[in-house]
Formats: structure tokens, sequence, C-alpha cells
């Protein structure tokens, strides 16, 4: 059996080929990121039944990706491990903290020849999908708060009484005022007909006459700044807060699409739909590599770290913080929904609440459920 241990940087990649009589058919060397680079691997691996090949990869997100297709689509067997499981191994293998990318490549070959691993499993590609989608979905979103602060900032410079005579300055009447007359100046010069067009028609109708001329004269009476360079700043960044809230309905629509596909039955779970839904399912992938319950709540991160050492036992310790940071907000969003809207859960809620239990340990105890 020949072993193949390749350590995973963005431009090039390390490996180390040992048999499993531990003879060293190819000590380590460096091959690039590119299509030569790939194929001088292959040329690397001694030309025997593939079955008689492992090949090891340690999960370093997207830089491994490509790598990965190249060799499956080789069909060469893939085997791709857990960073925490080969830094353990490190660990036990030497006291010294050293870590180079070719003594992880050996580490990984010598993982794979002694079977002392558990494979990270491959995702289906529905769940590869979602995946992407979801997480490309949550940076969009971060960048769609950070301009909604930004908005929140500019406004209260140039017009601070705006918050207290609108319902929410995110919604879609603020947005329409603001992109029309982008200063407190504008506002309160702007003839009252066209002002209450504008709030009716963005408002479905919520908002009339009297909220415009409300607005009109809270801008009169505004203490807010006059500046050029601030307008011109609240109308693109109420631009792009409209261009990402649209892109993410796009998204939504692909999610959509797969989690159909899937017809999962998450979504029967009240207070679980798409959204939620997608990231669940994307983030645990196969539930079979999970044998036990707490084996799934140390992944979500829901598990509370133990420390026992001779007759002391610690109380009171905390949630341990590895696991996907994605499915943990998951799981707690759905859990603050589910206790809303199903009496089991509002019931087992109340009870952990009724027991002294924080807020946020109470959720806790519900998302294990």
């Amino acid at each position: 059996m020949i072993y193949v241990g390749i350590d995973v940087a963005k431009d090039k990649h390390d490996c180390f080929i040992v048999s499993s009589e531990g003879e060293v058919i190819k000590n380590v060397f460096t091959f690039k990121n590119i299509i030569d680079g790939f194929k001088s691997l292959l040329a690397a691996i001694p030309d025997i039944p593939k079955n008689k090949v492992k090949v090891g990869i340690k999960a370093t997100g997207h830089y491994s990706l490509n790598l990965m297709r190249f060799i499956t689509d080789n069909q060469l067997p893939l085997v791709v491990l857990n960073p925490l499981q080969t830094n353990l191994f490190r660990k036990a293998q030497t006291l010294r903290k050293s870590k180079t990318d070719k003594i992880d490549a050996k580490l990984i070959a010598h993982m794979l020849q002694s079977g002392n691993f558990n494979p990270h499993s491959e995702l289906s590609y529905h769940l590869s999908e979602l995946k992407s989608l979801t997480r490309h979905k949550s940076r969009i979103k971060e960048n769609l708060s950070k301009y909604k602060i930004s908005l929140n900032r500019t406004l209260h410079i140039m017009f601070p009484e705006l918050a207290s005579v609108v319902y929410y300055i995110n919604q879609k009447s603020t947005y329409a005022l603001l992109k029309t007359f982008s200063s407190k100046k504008a506002i309160a010069s702007a003839h009252l007909t066209k002002l209450t067009n504008i709030l009716k028609k963005n408002s479905r109708g919520k908002y009339g006459k009297d909220k415009a001329l409300l607005v009109k004269e809270t801008a009169v009476n505004s203490i807010g700044s006059d500046s050029r360079a601030l307008s011109f700043e609240l109308s693109q960044t109420i631009s792009f807060i409209e261009l990402y809230t649209t892109e993410i309905a796009k998204i939504d629509t692909e999610i959509k699409v797969i989690m159909d596909e899937l017809k999962s039955p998450i979504l029967s779970i009240p207070g679980i739909s798409y959204g939620l839904g997608s990231v669940i399912l994307s983030e645990i992938g196969d539930i079979k590599k999970f044998d036990s319950p707490s084996k799934l709540l140390a992944f979500a991160g829901l598990e509370p770290s133990t420390y026992e050492s001779g007759r002391f036992v610690a109380t009171d310790m905390r949630i341990v913080k590895r696991g996907s940071p994605y499915l943990k907000w998951a799981l707690l969003e759905a859990v603050r929904l589910i206790s809303m809207r199903d009496n089991t859960f509002k019931t087992y809620y109340q009870k952990k609440r009724a027991k002294g239990k924080h807020y946020y340990v109470a959720n806790s105890h519900v998302a294990k459920k």
C-alpha cells in the first residue's frame, strides 16, 4: 500500500510518499498549484493499481478544492482529514513545537499509514451547493449590516431627528425619501405634494400628507449639518444597501430551488424555513458521520466543556468554542422562533428559565433538543 500525504497551501503544495512497510517512495517535494504541478504529482505516484494508493489532504477550505477534484477525477482514493485530528496526531508524535509544510506532509502520510484517523466526510452535490450559497449569503449580509450602520451614522450627523418621526430608518419609504432628498435642506424645501407622493407610494399608503408635513417641519427645525460630501455618501450608501438586498433575494431563490429538490423534513419544524434550514443541513453535512448526539452538539459548538481532576469537578463551565459558528448561529436563531411557535419547546424553555437558567443557557438547552 502506498500513502501520499499532501499539505495544501495557496500557491504550492508539499507532498510525501511512503509505503506501508515504511519505505520512503518519494521524499518531500513541492509542486505548484497549476495543472503542470498536478501532473507532476501523478508522475511521482508509483504505477500500481489505484486501490493500492491512498491520498490524504488536510481540510483547508477553498485552497484544496481544485486539487481534490483533480485527484478524484484521476480515480485515486482520497481521504480528507480534520485539522484538529492532524494537530493532535502531531502532538502525540513529538513534544517539540515544530510545524512546517514539509513536516505536515510527512505527518499526513504517516497518519494514513497508522489508520489513526476519522475521514472528513465529503458533502453530496446538493449540500455542497447549499453550503457555498449560504456562506456566500452570510458574507453579503455582513457587508449589508456595515452599510446600514454607516447610514445611521451619516443620518445622525445630517438629520438626527428623522429617526423619531419615521417607524424605521431601514425601510423602503425612508430610503425613497433620502434618495430623492439627500439632505435636511432638500427635505425642508421640498414641495409638500411631491414629498407626500413619495412617502405614500413607498409605504403602501401607510404614510400620507400628515406624515410628509411632520417630516418637512422636522427638517426645517433640525440641528443637523448640511454637507455636500455627506449627501453624496448618503445616496451611495442607500444604493449599496438596495443592491445587496436585491442580491440576497437572488441567493434565497437559488437556495429554495435546492431545498425543494432535497425535500428535507427539517422544513416541517415550526420556525425553520428555507433560510435557517439550508444553513443547518449544509453545515451538518452527512448526518451519519455523527454516531452520537453529543458529537453533533460538539460540532455545533453547543456542548459545555468539562474539567475534572482528582476529587475536583468544575461546575459553571463555558460552552466550547469549537465547531461550526454558522451551525451554532442557525440553531440558536431557530430556538428563538420555535420557542414562540411550538408549545412543546416553549414549555421546555420556560421550565429551564424557571430553574434560574440564564437566557443563553436556556436557549442552548432548547437547541440541544
